[in-house]
Formats: C-alpha cells, structure tokens, sequence
C-alpha cells in the first residue's frame, strides 16, 4: 500500500498567521540532517517538550499531527476544525491549536506554531513509512529563508546570510516559481509522445512519484499506452485510484528527463481539491532527488543543481504489491561468543573456544497490504494481509521497508521468492518482476 508515498493536503478556513514563523537565533546558517525514504524526507522537531518526526512538504501550506506514537504532547486550547483534499469523501474533522514551541535544533525556532491535529487514525502514515512518523511540515518551514536541500549528503541547510546563499547558488540554475496560497509552482514541458506542452506543476516534496498529471484539467487528452489502473496512495479524503504510464519526455528548465513515470488520479478522487487556476498536476521526490534543490520563497525562485542520482532510470514496483509494517516483535537471535583459555605446558598458548548464546531483539514484523489485479505477484496467489517471512531467502525481520520496496523495483526479469504465513499456514509462492508499462513510441 502507497499510503504514506503520495499525500496532498488541502485544507478548508486556514489562512497562515503572521507569527507563525521559524526563526534562525544566532547563526548565519542552520545544517538539519533527514531520513530519506522513498523519495520523502523526514525531519525531527521538538513541540512543546516533546521530539517528533515529520515529513517535509512543500505542497502543504500548514502543519498537520496524526499520530504521536505513544508520546505525550501538550497543547494550547482546541479548535474544531474541518479538512480536505485528495480523495472521494468530502471532509474529516480535526482541530487547531494555535501559539505552541517547535525547536529544530537550538537555532530554528517558531514561538508561536499553530498545529492542525488530525483524529482519523486511517490517515496515519508509520506503518507505510517503516518508522515513526507524527505530522507534515510545510510552507512555514520555508518562508523565511532560503532552504538548500542535499539529497546525496541527506543534509538541509537554512542560511540567514546573504553572502553565504550566494556563494552557494553560484553554479545551480535558477528557475522562476510562484508561491500560491503558500505552495510553490512552477511551469514545465510534458511531452506525452512529440508534442512539448507548458504546464503549470505543483512543486510537491511529499508525493515521492516523479509526475502527476490531472487529465480531466488537459485538453484533448489521451492516456499514453500501455498503461494499468493502480491504487496512487491517500489524501485527506480516501483512498485516491487512477493510471500510470511513462511519457515520451519531461523538462524542467535545461533539464530533460526520458521516459518518467506518471501517475494520474481520475476525476472522482480531485473532486474536493480546491486547485489554483491553470495547475495540470504535480512534480514529486523522484523529480527532486535528482538535485540539490534550493527553495527561495521569498524571492519565488528555485536553484537546481545535478546530483549523482540524476540518470538514474525511473523504476517501478513490478511486483504489483503493497507492504506495510505492522510493528515490532521480540526474536531470539544467535550470537558467536568467542572466549579466550590460557594453558601451562611448556610453551603458553591460547586456546579460542566459540560458544552460541540467544539473546533477543526487537525486530520489524510487515503485511501484505495491497496486490494490484493481474500482477505478478497477483497471478502467484499472494493476498492481501499476507505477513511476509522471507524474501529471496533473507528474513524479512532483519530488513527494513524501503529495502523491501527496492527488491520490488529491482531488474525486470528477476524472480522473487516468498514464504508468507496466511491463517497459520506456511506458504511458498514465487513470481518473476515484470514491467507493465514500457514506454511504445
């Protein structure tokens, strides 16, 4: 399941409030290192006391708490309140609390952070992330100061001096945006087979897809072939369904990409998305992990600059399956001692003897929350709510969600072995990957 990887929030009443402003104390620049997961990044911050994480998105305009993981968080006074967004249902209820502390380091600091807490418990993302995640974080993280985002070194750097940005910036290219209702925009060429067309694009660090294209906003269009009917993730209003597809070409200033994968959502699940005027869709993380991306907002321009992961080709998830973690259990691991013995003969020497110990750790437990008809995967009888064992012969207890989410999007061809339990029976189904929708001219 894509939960976590494709959120869009919009929300109803909610105007930003002057003060509700981070602010660089003492230093010409702040360095804030992230979690990179799936093309998303994940920061910490500390609200009232409390250490949190979340993810970072320019396309929110407020900062939203879903879940706080057994942790205790103090609040100023509620305010009830409504939201929408992506998604067929047309609003979930929540609550405002306005004038709380949030700290990023000793130097980043909001005094007065109004936060919008989320009670459906649906909408909670840790599970699809593979770690403990409590909100999003968007336009007042950016709103102040420009914001250099290293994807290769997983390091933010907020800089408060003019001639520090400006040596920085100095061999990026630089791209005009707009700040709309406090998201960034920009426009780019999509090339679905040979015709280049200007679109206007969300810039959206929290859909970790390369492109989105809304086709009921795009005159006279056609969906390229082949392309398959996919769950695309959730918004604030369900679950959000479509197509994907790869296009002919995508550019981004000078920038030229070949063959990107593009989601695009039906009509039932934007039909609450409030959208500003000429917006065709969305560019997401595996747009931006290609760069050091720097957001300017003030002076509404983006600076981009190659990374080493920039030719790397857009890969899909082949297996046509959906992973959740469920949580953490207790298993007995063994572990090799080695233990030295001195003997008195004639020569001293030592003697290593190994001896085997249990001894017990947490470790991940993941499902199958999701299997896409006609798949791989679906032809090899693999269902959902399946809790995964092992993958190619390695327990899956001993790796992490995106490591699962890599095999998946690994070589075309490849065959996957899994032992699942399903009703505390023991199974072992096989498939082999295969790319469902190559890019035809």
């Amino acid at each position: 399941m894509k939960l976590v990887y494709f959120l869009f929030i919009c929300m109803f009443s909610v105007f930003a409030s002057a003060q509700n402003s981070f602010e660089i104390k003492d230093a010409k620049k702040i360095v804030i290192p992230f979690k990179l997961i799936n093309n998303l990044i994940f920061i910490p911050i500390t609200v009232n006391g409390a250490e949190l994480t979340f993810m970072l998105d320019t396309g929110v305009a407020e900062t939203t708490i879903f879940s706080l993981e057994n942790k205790e968080l103090k609040l100023s006074p509620l305010e009830k309140m409504k939201f929408s967004g992506l998604g067929g249902s047309e609003s979930i209820e929540g609550f405002k609390s306005d004038y709380n502390i949030g700290k990023i380091g000793e130097h980043f600091i909001n005094t007065s952070f109004t936060l919008f807490i989320i009670l459906d418990q649906d909408f909670n993302i840790s599970s699809h992330v593979g770690i403990p995640v409590n909100g999003i974080i968007g336009y007042h993280f950016f709103k102040n100061y420009p914001v250099a985002i290293d994807y290769s070194s997983k390091k933010i750097t907020v800089y408060n001096n003019d001639d520090l940005f400006k040596k920085r910036i100095k061999k990026f290219d630089e791209l005009p945006i707009s700040i709309e209702r406090n998201k960034p925009y920009i426009f780019a060429d999509v090339e679905m087979t040979n015709e280049k067309k200007n679109s206007k694009l969300l810039i959206d660090m929290g859909n970790s897809d390369a492109i989105w294209l809304f086709p009921i906003l795009i005159k006279n269009f056609v969906y390229n072939r082949p392309n398959i009917d996919d769950y695309l993730g959730r918004g604030f209003n369900g679950d959000i369904f479509g197509k994907r597809s790869r296009i002919h070409n995508f550019y981004l200033g000078d920038f030229k990409f070949e063959k990107p994968l593009t989601a695009m959502p039906d009509e039932f699940s934007i039909q609450h998305v409030n959208l500003v005027v000429e917006r065709k869709g969305s560019i997401g993380g595996d747009i931006l992990r290609r760069f050091t991306t720097v957001f300017d907002y003030k002076n509404q321009k983006l600076y981009l600059r190659k990374n080493k992961n920039y030719n790397d080709p857009f890969h899909f998830n082949m297996s046509g399956l959906d992973f959740q973690q469920d949580g953490l259990q207790w298993e007995k691991d063994l572990v090799n001692l080695e233990s030295k013995n001195r003997q008195s003969n004639s020569a001293e020497s030592t003697v290593i003897s190994n001896t085997l110990q249990y001894k017990f750790v947490l470790k991940p437990f993941f499902s199958i929350a999701g299997v896409r008809k006609d798949s791989p995967s679906d032809k090899a009888g693999l269902k959902k709510g399946d809790q995964l064992i092992s993958i190619n012969g390695r327990k899956t207890a001993d790796m992490t969600l995106q490591k699962i989410m890599e095999m998946m999007k690994s070589d075309e061809g490849k065959t996957i072995n899994m032992v699942i339990m399903r009703k505390n029976q023991e199974l072992r189904l096989s498939f082999t990957l295969e790319d469902p929708i190559p890019y035809q001219d």
